[in-house]
Order: structure tokens, then C-alpha cells, then sequence
């Protein structure tokens, strides 16, 4: 990968390459889930335990080959483990669930010793391939493409690297593997032929789709996996009743949910624990993050963190909504606006050029263009209240602490430092003065001084 982060904890939609293997793993229920950590087993190990609190991990300190990894494993547990055992790689994000479970119950069906997940691919070029029994279909061999003959290399069939194996023979087994190789390491596939060899029988189980074996080794087949997940979740969500208007350009986590009715435009990220309400619209060009949008909701060109958008209310273009923020039914926040650790009352309006921070906004409220909450006097935030039903002029800082009451106006270019009474208008801003002849005398010759002239020329012709 090329990288200083463990090939397994690099992400595609929302979870490390790990965290998508587990996924599919514990919908086997398992009794046990085992972790087998050796390279950088610091960073993955406290990924886990940050992650999945259910996963136990094993350390191979030294990595000696698939054989023994699966050895560290049985050794956590206790050495041997009565019942199925599926081994599963780290970096293959796109197996699913469903296919664990047929693999297990192929092999719980056929009674098999051990069952191979197999997959036939277009190109079977550098994979192991595998050679079946004519008559019982079992798997005879796994061999090698640099030793395969040439009949061998016609089978499109291939070796994923996930087995089930039977518990009690897998330890056994695994204590008769051999070295002799060329790597001197214990290979995991030579089990299956310590098992044959004992009479015991070999089956495989065929993926439906040979993409879900893909592991990950570089940053290209990050992208490829990433590009096929997205496209599966974006297939989810369009047979739910979602509108996915440009599958190619519309990117989501496996953790965000769609209500029926929902539509996302063109150019969209969502992101984390995001979900989109029932007949709601997002995008185009949004970034969302473990954002809720209410039913009948619409976001345009919005990038939001942790904001909460109420049913009917109306985001952007051009907005963003910081942590904490809360938007009540039918409220807007509109162009150029930024909140933060605010709630927004239901219809109450921020239409333009403002920022709002942590602040509480009442019920059909106006805010004026071009405000500010200030609310950080250099070391300490402060909390702004504004009422229902109040009407701030363009212009406004409030200054806080500081509270408006219900019913109350504020002029255009007030500075609010005082609260202001229920029902009041306050003004804060200095008395205007125009000083006459400013122009001619301080700029003379410049083109505002011939404008002004000319103008007062037009003036006196017109008395």
C-alpha cells in the first residue's frame, strides 16, 4: 500500500477493510470471532477494540505462513474447538454474509472436513486452481499456477483463501503440517491434504460473484472495491424506493439509511450514521456526516457534520452545518450561512451571509442578512438567545452573553450587547452625519469629485 497505515485499516465507504470482513463474519453469529494480529498489531489492535468489542485477537509475532496464523487463532481459544471453524482473510471488504453462510452450510450439508470457498473468474492467471473429482465433485487438489499443467490451467475455478473447516481435525491437522518449503513457512492449504489423505472428504462452495474474493494489496484495487461496494449500496437503496439520480458521481457508507421517497442528486457524499427522511432531497454537490434529514427536507450544496434537519426545512445553497446544529420543521438556512451547537426553531428563517453559534433561535424568526453571533470574547464561548416571532435588522452582531426576547426588532447594523425586552426594537449604532463638500476638497480631480459636480450641476438646473 505503500502507506504508514496497516494495509487492513485503510477505508472504503465508512469502514476499514477489516471492519468489512467482521461485518460479514458476524452474520454467522459466531461463538468465537478471532482476530489474528502480527504487522502493526499495535494500530489494529486498538482499531478493534475502538470498533467491535465482541472480537478476541491472537498474536503471531512472528508471521510463519497462513497454517500457523490459523494456530495463533485455535491457541487463543484454547487449542481446539468443537464445531465449524471459518477462516476468512483481512482484506477482502467485498465478502458478504450470505456467502459465509452457504459456505457453512455446504459444508455442514456435505459433511465435509473442510469446505474451500471457490470462485470462477474470467482470468484465472497466478491463482491456485482447483481440481475436482469427476464423479463426487470433492476437491482433489489446489494446485499452484506456476506447477498446474496445462490442462490444469484451463479451470477457471480458483482458491479464495476461506475454508470451513471441522474444529477437532483442523487442530490436529494443523499439528502435522510441515515446513519443507521454500518459504519454510506452515501453509493453511496444506491442511487439505493432510485431510484427504486421512480419508476425509474435501468440498468446495462456489461464490456467486468471484469480485467478493478480491483481496486488496495496493491503492488501484482499493479504488476497484470501493467503486464496487458504493455501487452495490447505491443498487440497495434504488430497489428500496431511493432516486439515485447519478449512480457514478453519488458516493455512501454502509451505514446510511434511506426512507422511501428519498432523492440524492448528483455529486453527493453521505457519510457515517447519515439518513435521509421519506421524500426527502439531498444535493446536488452535498457532503453529509452523521446528519439526519427529516421527511420532505431539501439540501443543496451543503457540507454538514453531526446537524440535525428538521421535516420540510430548507438547507443551502452553499450552507454548512457544523456539529451541534438542530433545525426544526420548516426552518431554513440558506445561502453562505454557517451554524454551530444551535437550535433553530420550527419556521424560523436565516436567509443569507450569517453565522449563528451556539445559540438558541425561537419559533418563526427572521434572522437579517449579514449576522453574527459572537459568541467567543478570546478564551470562553457564550450562549445568544433570540425569541419567537422576532425581525433582526441586516447587519447584526450579537454579542454574547445576550438575550432578545419574544416579539422583539433590532435595526439594521446594530451591535447587541444589552438584552433586548419582549416586544422592543433595539438600536445600537451611531448617529449618521453627512459632511458636504468632502469630495471636492479632500479628492479633488478624481472622478467621484467630477461625478458629484456633475450631479449638483443636474440639481440646479432642475430648481
Amino acid at each position: 500500500m505503500k502507506s504508514a497505515t496497516p494495509k487492513v485499516l485503510h477505508h472504503i465507504c465508512g469502514r476499514s477493510l477489516v471492519g468489512h470482513v467482521l461485518a460479514a463474519a458476524h452474520e454467522l453469529d459466531p461463538k468465537n470471532l478471532v482476530v489474528v494480529v502480527g504487522h502493526a498489531r499495535e494500530k489494529v489492535t486498538e482499531h478493534l477494540t475502538g470498533t467491535d468489542p465482541h472480537v478476541r485477537t491472537a498474536v503471531q509475532a512472528e508471521q510463519n505462513g497462513t497454517g500457523h496464523a490459523v494456530r495463533m487463532a485455535l491457541e487463543e481459544l484454547g487449542g481446539t474447538v468443537d464445531g465449524t471453524v471459518v477462516v476468512v482473510c483481512g482484506d477482502t471488504p467485498l465478502l458478504t454474509g450470505e456467502t459465509l453462510k452457504r459456505l457453512a452450510t455446504t459444508h455442514q450439508t456435505d459433511g465435509n472436513a473442510v469446505t474451500v470457498l471457490t470462485a470462477e473468474v474470467p482470468d484465472a492467471t497466478g491463482y491456485g486452481r482447483i481440481v475436482r473429482d469427476d464423479a463426487s465433485g470433492a476437491v482433489t487438489a489446489i494446485v499452484e499456477h506456476k506447477d498446474a499443467s496445462d490442462a490444469q490451467r484451463a479451470i477457471r475455478e480458483i482458491n479464495s483463501g476461506v475454508f470451513a473447516f471441522d474444529g477437532q481435525l483442523l487442530a490436529d491437522a494443523l499439528g502435522k503440517v510441515r515446513t519443507d518449503n521454500s518459504q519454510g513457512e506452515e501453509y493453511l492449504t496444506d491442511v487439505l491434504g493432510i485431510l484427504r489423505e486421512a480419508g476425509h472428504r474435501v468440498g468446495a462452495s462456489v461464490a456467486g460473484d468471484h469480485r467478493e474474493i478480491a483481496g486488496i494489496n495496493n491503492r488501484v484495487q482499493l479504488a476497484e472495491a470501493r467503486r464496487i461496494l458504493n455501487d452495490r449500496l447505491l443498487e440497495r437503496a434504488m430497489l428500496a424506493g431511493v432516486t439515485i439520480v447519478d449512480p457514478a458521481t453519488t458516493w455512501v457508507d454502509v451505514t446510511v439509511s434511506f426512507e422511501q421517497d428519498a432523492v440524492v442528486h448528483p455529486g453527493t457524499q453521505l457519510h457515517g450514521a447519515t439518513r435521509v427522511g421519506e421524500g426527502a432531497e439531498v444535493g446536488p454537490n452535498c457532503r453529509l456526516t452523521d446528519t439526519q434529514v427529516g421527511a420532505g427536507a431539501r439540501v443543496d450544496n451543503t457540507v454538514a457534520d453531526r446537524a440535525q434537519v428538521g421535516p420540510g426545512a430548507s438547507v443551502g445553497p452553499f450552507a454548512y452545518l457544523r456539529p451541534g446544529t438542530r433545525l426544526g420543521p420548516k426552518s431554513k438556512v440558506g445561502t453562505y450561512v454557517e451554524t454551530k451547537n444551535s437550535s433553530i426553531g420550527e419556521g424560523t428563517k436565516i436567509p443569507h451571509l450569517s453565522y449563528v453559534g451556539d445559540a438558541t433561535i425561537g419559533e418563526y424568526t427572521n434572522i437579517g442578512a449579514a449576522s453574527v453571533f459572537v459568541n467567543y470574547d478570546g478564551q470562553d464561548k457564550h450562549h445568544t438567545t433570540v425569541g419567537s416571532h422576532c425581525r433582526t435588522g441586516s447587519d447584526n452582531m450579537f454579542v454574547a452573553p445576550v438575550t432578545v426576547g419574544d416579539g422583539a426588532y433590532t435595526a439594521a447594523g446594530s451591535v447587541i450587547t444589552k438584552d433586548v425586552p419582549p416586544g422592543s426594537l433595539a438600536v445600537a449604532r451611531g448617529q449618521q452625519r453627512n459632511i458636504e463638500g468632502w469630495v471636492a476638497r479632500k479628492r479633488p480631480g478624481s472622478a467621484a469629485a467630477k461625478a458629484a459636480e456633475a450631479a449638483s450641476r443636474q440639481g440646479e438646473g432642475e430648481d
